[in-house]
């Protein structure tokens, strides 16, 4: 199973930063294209961002593009999402996946049968 334990979220001002992470849970995750995706209340989930296997290629939903940025470390078995200057639509919850297939705007191939918990982010003064 693709599984990741997701961590980082809390609460935040508008305008604020917060850092997530995802840790896989018994894989290497040198081998596999990760993505971040969210799901805010009474919405369906969207993906936010990816980042490649290979080169360590990146895209980003629009909606996020030049504010938050996809990471990973590979000897951590860990990816990362650092976002800045949050605003209240980007309250939710945040969940890591594995994906099948990087291109430069989007990822294709959800892998594994299920969800983590994620880590729940909510913006708001």
């Amino acid at each position: 199973q693709l599984d990741f334990v997701e961590s980082g979220g809390g609460l935040a001002q508008p305008g604020g930063s917060l850092r997530l992470s995802c840790r896989t849970s018994g894989f290497a995750l040198v081998y596999h294209t990760v993505a971040w995706f969210r799901q805010a209340p009474g919405k369906a989930r969207e993906a936010v961002s990816c980042i490649s296997a290979a080169s360590g290629a990146t895209n980003y939903a629009d909606s996020v593009k030049g504010r938050f940025t996809i990471s990973r470390d590979n000897s951590k078995n860990e990816a990362y999402l650092q976002m800045n200057t949050l605003s209240p639509e980007d309250t939710g919850v945040y969940y890591c996946k594995v994906m099948q297939t990087f291109t430069p705007n989007y990822c294709t191939g959800i892998q594994g049968n299920s969800w983590g918990q994620g880590t729940q982010v909510t913006v708001s003064s």
